[in-house]
């Protein structure tokens, strides 16, 4: 079979770099792309912003206390999604097999060019000569390696796991790396003696997904440099959804809603990457005992603002009985996109 050849391109700190480009004043200052009010979220962060510890999804007033000289920016989505469709042009002059993750990511299989190397130096460079914007680029073998890379050596870096390396590279890297392996799953793994990519090969298939479910089969490839799943350019996001878990168990409504409407705007904020809209919203709590329960509403049209999803989020709470139960964790979804219309006999693509 032959080997693959993936590219992973990944905008640096898109939304804030483009702020910075936009307003000279802003350059080289620490800035959280975001709303700055009591229950506000980052949506992104600048480098320098970076440095006191910022990054995305984390309360403003969090934010703020870190770097108390932290500028707040407003999104300007329009502006985000004009730049990335001119990055995707550009993705497009070198193949058509691109599949977007998101509005500042994605995935390009050129295995049909010579070197997907040159290839991704070509892009960054094209990337910032038609936008002054920076991009990093990660290149292997497939979509597991090549997302891995481009974070490697971030910002506007470029770093390549050829195909001689992978069991090498793979063997040393901390599971937290690992794509799909969240705080939560790697402390687990922590407690199984897997730390890195060489421990994580020790266990058998079984082992794993005894201990991490469905999820374990993935894992087992992944600690060989394995992952089959092809670059799709047609595949629609159906979903999004942001969770957190709390320090400590609580059953206090205030503190629940608080977390509730970060959890919304952070929900909002991805939809808003993917260009998502939708008509469904699922509540999800576990609780202390590790119980799981989900509760959901399907609206006859699409939610078209943050705080029509958090409204219905708020109601699926208030309605729901906790039993005095303390909840552990809390998310919300939204789901159910609208279909396109046909014209022609043909499906209407959304653009990113």
């Amino acid at each position: 079979m032959p080997v693959r050849k993936i590219i992973h391109i990944d905008m640096d700190a898109f939304f804030a770099a483009v702020e910075q480009r936009d307003n000279p004043a802003l350059c080289g200052q620490p800035i959280a792309v975001g709303h700055a009010g009591p229950r506000g979220v980052v949506a992104t962060a600048s480098y320098e912003a970076r440095r006191y510890g910022i990054h995305s999804a984390m309360a403003a007033q969090r934010a703020k206390k870190l770097c108390p000289g932290l500028i707040f920016v407003p999104a300007r989505m329009n502006v985000y999604k004009h730049i990335s469709r001119h990055i995707r042009s550009i993705f497009r002059q070198y193949t058509e097999l691109v599949e977007p993750l998101s509005i500042d990511e994605a995935f390009l299989d050129v295995s049909h060019l010579p070197s997907a190397t040159q290839a991704a130096k070509e892009i960054k460079q094209l990337i910032w000569e038609r936008t002054c914007l920076t991009a990093s680029a990660g290149v292997s073998v497939n979509k597991m390696l090549a997302k891995i890379a481009s974070d490697y050596q971030k910002p506007n870096g470029l770093f390549v796991i050829a195909p001689k390396n992978v069991e090498r590279f793979v063997a040393q890297l901390p599971v937290e790396k690992f794509f799909g392996i969240g705080r939560v799953t790697a402390e687990k793994m922590h407690r199984l003696g897997i730390y890195t990519g060489a421990d994580l090969r020790q266990k058998t298939e079984e082992e794993l997904v005894r201990h991490f479910g469905k999820a374990g089969h993935a894992y087992f490839g992944y600690a060989r440099g394995i992952d089959d799943r092809p670059v799709e350019p047609n595949r629609k996001h159906l979903s999004a959804g942001a969770e957190t878990t709390f320090a400590q168990d609580t059953n206090d409504l205030p503190t629940l809603l608080a977390a509730l409407a970060q959890m919304a705007q952070k929900a909002w904020q991805h939809a808003e990457k993917l260009n998502l809209r939708g008509k469904t919203v699922t509540l999800k709590l576990k609780f202390a005992d590790f119980k799981q329960i989900t509760r959901s509403q399907t609206f006859d049209v699409v939610l078209l603002s943050e705080t029509d999803f958090f409204t219905a989020g708020k109601k699926l709470l208030e309605q729901t009985d906790l039993h005095a139960r303390k909840v552990r964790l809390i998310g919300l979804t939204l789901s159910n996109p609208p279909e396109p219309p046909a014209r022609d006999g043909r499906q209407l693509q959304f653009d990113f």
